[in-house]
């Protein structure tokens, strides 16, 4: 069993809202998934966000085709950490376009673990603005991933309908706990399993 496999079958097993598989096979997930009511992410601008916006279109385009039901896009960090919001906004907003024609869900990656509480509140008035599904925190890349501080301050500053997704070194079902009570709605996980279980031994 490839691990590809392995994953949607787990992802299937546990009742999970998705599986992110990475773009090249994320066609090939869809046979272990259909019918089960988990939806297939993938990742675009993966994992420091440095495209083009024109790649990230395609990028895009050849997701949906394949079968995508979300879209997890990283923003370009050099241009955040520059100061260059009017780029940011102008990708975005087409990002948002290119999604929207499509029906998917759009979640937004920042990378909170290296921004500033500054940087961040930029980015939940600039995202937040524009319509999209999600802001994220983090890819997994950086040094720090998720923090209940980070999703506190974005569950402050985002608008009540743009969701947080909490990604990025969540092991235990302790800290998983304590970033939905800060304002998560989705926890993405590579320790899913061992989280739920340990939930599950919690409460038997």
């Amino acid at each position: 069993m490839s691990d590809i496999e392995r994953i949607c079958n787990e992802a299937v097993r546990y009742k999970f809202a998705a599986v992110c598989i990475p773009p090249s096979v994320a066609k090939e997930a869809l046979a272990w998934i259909k019918g089960s009511g988990v939806k297939l992410c993938t990742v675009i601008g993966f994992p420091f966000g440095y495209e083009v916006t024109g790649s990230k279109l395609t990028e895009i385009e050849q997701a949906v085709a394949d079968g995508a039901d979300e879209l997890d896009v990283v923003i370009n960090l050099i241009r955040l950490k520059s100061g260059d919001r009017n780029t940011l906004k102008n990708e975005m907003e087409q990002i948002v376009s290119e999604v929207r024609k499509y029906g998917k869900i759009i979640k937004v990656i920042i990378e909170t673990g290296i921004l500033t509480n500054e940087e961040i509140i930029d980015c939940c008035n600039l995202y937040g603005d524009l319509g999209v599904d999600y802001l994220k925190t983090s890819t997994g890349y950086a040094e720090r991933g998720a923090s209940v501080e980070a999703v506190r301050l974005m569950r402050k500053n985002l608008p009540a309908n743009v969701k947080i997704k909490a990604s990025g070194g969540i092991k235990t079902y302790e800290f998983a706990k304590e970033l939905i009570e800060a304002g998560a709605d989705r926890l993405g996980c590579s320790s899913s399993i061992s989280i739920v279980e340990s939930q599950a031994k919690q409460y038997s």
